[in-house]
């Protein structure tokens, strides 16, 4: 049963990592469509680390009404690039979301089912590394 889980994570994980790459800075709404549930990260273009993994039910409202356009309550990762002390030359919001627009892109793989759609964001995290991970409630 475990070596059928661990099969099953790598290939969750390349079928992440074979997906398309989408740059903030060439997105249009229309490039996706309304309504897609996915498991998404975000990536720093020049590194290649993963800043961030998250899960929705709606991809398109998810990365601009949260992450692109949001305020620092629901774009946790503008917040966390504004409060990382690594990264001094990003102190604003509006920093934030320019850092997003030219130095990321993100990948994504659909699964519908919100059970899954959680079990693979925490798998995901960890196989990936994440630098950016929202604290526990």
């Amino acid at each position: 049963m475990i070596e059928a889980r661990i099969a099953a994570a790598k290939i969750i994980a390349e079928r992440l990592l074979n997906s398309k790459k989408y740059s903030f800075c060439d997105l249009k709404p229309s490039d996706l469509q309304v309504g897609l549930a996915v498991i998404y990260a975000i990536f720093d273009k020049d590194s290649g680390e993963t800043l961030y993994v998250g899960r929705t039910k709606n991809l398109r409202q998810r990365l601009y009404t949260n992450h692109l356009m949001g305020p620092k309550s629901n774009a946790r990762l503008k917040k966390y690039l504004t409060e990382d002390l690594n990264v001094p030359e990003i102190q604003t919001m509006e920093q934030a979301k320019s850092f997003l627009r030219e130095q990321c892109y993100f990948q994504y793989i659909p699964e519908p089912d919100m059970r899954s759609r959680g079990q693979i964001e925490g798998l995901l995290g960890y196989l990936l590394d994440v630098r950016y991970i929202h604290e526990e409630h």
